[in-house]
């Protein structure tokens, strides 16, 4: 069976993204060697990666330009290295509005999201990934399906913004991990769930 993981890279000051969800100013931080190569790790536990329909779109726009063109020196191993890994991950994206056809994507609406995403669970399998898609994630966490977060916290204050945790979620947390990098102002801290259930 396995876990959901949530991993995402915020502020110092705990933002997801600027005013009016503008992702753009963090990408100064996530530009950086430490975001992209735990990207990588994560891939490599997973075999499957759930998202949000403006996440989707967002990494859409981004991730096919690397694999059309791998060798260009405009992308660094870690970038190329996610490209290899995401091969072997199924991509699912919650969402009641996208449309056309999107090959190699699972849709499936929010009213059958809790129920399918449950039962995913409890398959034999790898981790199931989640990143960006803060509105999907927060309501997951609300609803006790989420397993870990993992945060990554960038060297910028943003002041305003989207925060990252929506409302004020019911959900404990266990520090499992504190992990930083010689050539990186990031840190990354890593939380067990701890479900209610238990």
């Amino acid at each position: 069976m396995g876990k959901i993981i949530v991993y995402n890279i915020i502020s110092l000051d705990g933002y997801h993204t600027g005013p009016g969800n503008d992702v753009s100013v963090m990408f100064p931080v996530m530009g950086g060697r430490a975001f992209n190569g735990y990207n990588a790790e994560l891939l490599r536990t997973a075999d499957t990666f759930l998202v949000g329909r403006v996440s989707h779109e967002l990494f859409h726009g981004y991730w096919p330009k690397v694999a059309e063109n791998p060798d260009s020196d405009e992308w660094t191993d870690e970038q190329r290295e996610i490209i290899q890994e995401s091969k072997s991950v199924n991509n699912i994206v919650v969402s009641d509005t996208l449309t056309g056809n999107w090959p190699n994507y699972r849709i499936i609406r929010r009213a059958d999201a809790y129920q399918q995403i449950a039962e995913l669970k409890r398959q034999p399998g790898k981790d199931i990934l989640i990143t960006g898609s803060r509105t999907l994630w927060n309501d997951l966490l609300a609803h006790d399906l989420v397993d870990e977060i993992h945060l990554m916290i960038g060297n910028i204050v943003l002041g305003e913004g989207v925060p990252v945790f929506v409302g004020k979620p019911d959900a404990s947390l266990r520090l499992m991990e504190v992990r930083r990098w010689e050539d990186s102002d990031n840190i990354l801290v890593r939380y067990e769930v701890l479900h209610k259930s238990v």
